[in-house]
């Protein structure tokens, strides 16, 4: 074990004290850690034996890159930066406003529901707030609503873009665990339903406290919000396409991106707004992203056989055996350290770094790793608005004007106990977790 925790330590002060890009950080540490393992020195650092850790990685990134399930997440990112180029965040946050916006804190609430239909094509938390921003914070600051509450309710909706299906998280934790992409899309529907009506309690909680915080705007008459839905039509149907092909089998998930890109690019020209220039944008976002994802992605898988290679995992369930410790009591202390990890680390960071160590760990104790999956990403969209990080509130401060990052965080308490109380009800009645997936493929 001694290796490994060497091994993970100088990946933390080459993240943390000289600011090394985190996907070279882990590629440079698993493969000098190969080296070592097989006796190479630094003093041998030009010797041919080195060709055998080069190998290893150059073996890893021609296997990654050629992997076929792995064009699942170009094509969900292509399918969100479609669904922004057309415009459907405003549609949403009309039609949610239309049904919630004449109750005390309604404006914040069709920005929670807003943000969750949202992210459910889109996929990217810090994209969805960037967005809603836009959209909703002036709607909001022109009937008076505390800048607090306001922003908190876009921090706090856009985290639900890493857990809805499709989340590029949990695609990311399924490649790294070999755990169903199709089972976590199912697993992740109802924790992401949860979290919004616990928001959307947390909306009320905050109005009922302080009702000068949320003051109701006008009530939308049936036919504005039969108007208000018909223009939602397109992102409602691609949803149902999507996710429901993937659920009941009629297509593979790479297959389900496949007609998920297409089906918004088609929106998005029947809407007239995609310009040859917002299609160049778009494709060179999605390669951007990509490319970047890739990278860091491979870097993890580089430095997880490394650890693996090490025995940390054997190592590491053979300590905790040792410490006669109940297996929830070893979930409970592994959600702990994610949490104090959040404060420090942005989510795909923290679950390229640990999930490797604690998934075998937690599969030995018995546990059912589509379950953990939802409970790590849980545990990811906290840290998304706990300080000093906090990586969703620093993108709606930079994005809003006015608006500190003090003040957002001031707003989000609430938002982030009702965090803490999904948290909990998913860690202990695992079948909010596991329900559909045991009802759909088991």
């Amino acid at each position: 074990m001694l290796d490994s925790l060497v091994g993970f330590s100088i990946l933390l002060l080459l993240i943390l004290v000289f600011r090394v890009p985190i996907a070279f950080a882990m590629g440079l540490v698993g493969i000098t850690g190969f080296a070592y393992l097989q006796g190479l020195g630094w003093d041998n650092v030009f010797d041919f034996r080195w060709t055998g850790p080069i190998a290893l990685a150059a073996n890893r990134i021609v296997d990654t890159s050629q992997e076929y399930s792995l064009s699942v997440i170009p094509l969900f990112i292509l399918m969100g930066n479609f669904v922004t180029k057309a415009n459907l965040s405003g549609e949403l946050y009309r039609a949610s406003n239309a049904f919630l916006g004449h109750r005390k804190g309604g404006l914040s609430m069709a920005t929670i529901v807003a943000c969750g239909g949202f992210s459910a094509i889109c996929g990217s938390s810090l994209a969805t707030s960037a967005t809603m921003a836009k959209v909703a914070m002036p709607s909001m600051r022109k009937y008076g609503y505390q800048d607090g509450l306001a922003s908190a309710s876009i921090a706090a909706g856009s985290t639900l873009g890493i857990l809805i299906p499709p989340s590029v998280i949990l695609l990311i934790y399924g490649l790294l665990t070999e755990t169903s992409i199709r089972e976590l899309f199912a697993a992740g529907f109802l924790p992401g339903l949860l979290g919004i009506l616990l928001y959307l309690a947390a909306v009320r909680y905050v109005v009922w406290r302080h009702p000068e915080y949320g003051p109701s705007a006008e009530k939308a008459n049936f036919s504005e919000r039969l108007a208000a839905m018909r223009n939602v039509w397109g992102v409602l149907l691609l949803f149902c396409i999507v996710m429901g092909g993937i659920y009941l089998g009629v297509f593979t998930p790479t297959e389900a991106a496949g007609i998920g890109a297409g089906g918004a690019f088609l929106i998005a020209v029947m809407r007239r707004s995609l310009s040859w220039s917002a299609l160049f944008h778009a494709l060179i976002d999605t390669g951007r992203t990509t490319a970047m994802l890739f990278t860091v992605l491979i870097g993890a898988l580089i430095f997880s056989d490394f650890i693996t290679m090490a025995g940390l995992p054997d190592e590491l369930l053979a300590f905790v055996k040792s410490l006669h410790l109940p297996p929830m009591g070893v979930i409970l202390i592994i959600v702990g350290i994610y949490l104090v990890l959040g404060m420090v680390f942005e989510s795909l960071s923290m679950i390229l770094l640990t999930v490797p160590i604690f998934y075998p760990l937690v599969q030995n104790l018995g546990f059912d790793l589509v379950w953990f999956g939802i409970v790590v990403v849980v545990v990811t969209e906290i840290s998304l608005i706990t300080p000093p990080v906090g990586m969703n509130v620093f993108v709606l401060s930079a994005v809003l004007d006015n608006v500190k990052a003090g003040t957002i965080f001031k707003g989000i308490t609430p938002f982030w106990c009702a965090d803490m109380v999904r948290l909990g009800l998913i860690v202990f009645v695992s079948s909010i977790a596991l329900v559909l997936p045991e009802i759909l493929y088991r």
